[in-house]
């Protein structure tokens, strides 16, 4: 009995050290796994996306219709003429426009939109994650249709961010 008392001993350790460093994390927290069972812990976030410069090519800007998830990847996509910038999943889950089934879309294009406005939710392991922006802009395409399970750094939307030099 005493291994056992040791092994809960020991996650219990763990899972205090995961709590120390969940309290730690700047960005959103995307698992941690603590498992009695062979003592497992596992703690895996990702950090904030940061825009890429101009003209420079993002993670996951390849087209999004029709892709598979399960093939092979295909050579690296070249920077996207398109203006704008995309705003990434944040996470892996399934995507939803709107609150509810049936209802109203958070955004649709040509709506302006502001910071901490939510423009979608990612559901991942049965909890629902609101998606806010992180700048003013203009939605000018929407990527994935409702419904859609994503991938972590997955376009969402294209947004053309507000112009700060007025005019």
């Amino acid at each position: 009995m005493s291994g056992r008392t040791a092994g809960d001993r020991l996650l219990a350790e763990l899972g205090q050290q995961a709590r120390d460093i969940a309290a730690e994390v700047t960005g959103p927290l995307r698992r941690i796994c603590v498992r009695s069972g062979d003592r497992v812990l596992e703690i895996e976030w990702h950090e904030p996306p940061v825009p890429a410069p101009s003209g420079s090519a993002e993670p996951g800007t390849g087209p999004v219709a029709g892709t598979d998830p399960t093939g092979p990847p295909g050579p690296p996509a070249p920077a996207d003429p398109a203006p704008g910038i995309t705003v990434p999943a944040p996470m892996v889950g399934t995507f939803y426009r709107a609150a509810e089934p049936g209802g109203k879309p958070f955004v649709e294009v040509g709506e302006q939109i502001r910071p901490g406005q939510v423009i979608g939710i990612v559901e991942a392991m049965k909890l629902m994650n609101q998606i806010a922006a992180d700048q003013t802009g203009t939605v000018l395409e929407l990527l994935v249709a409702d419904g859609e399970p994503v991938e972590f750094g997955q376009p969402l939307l294209r947004l053309l961010p507000a112009s700060n030099g007025g005019g």
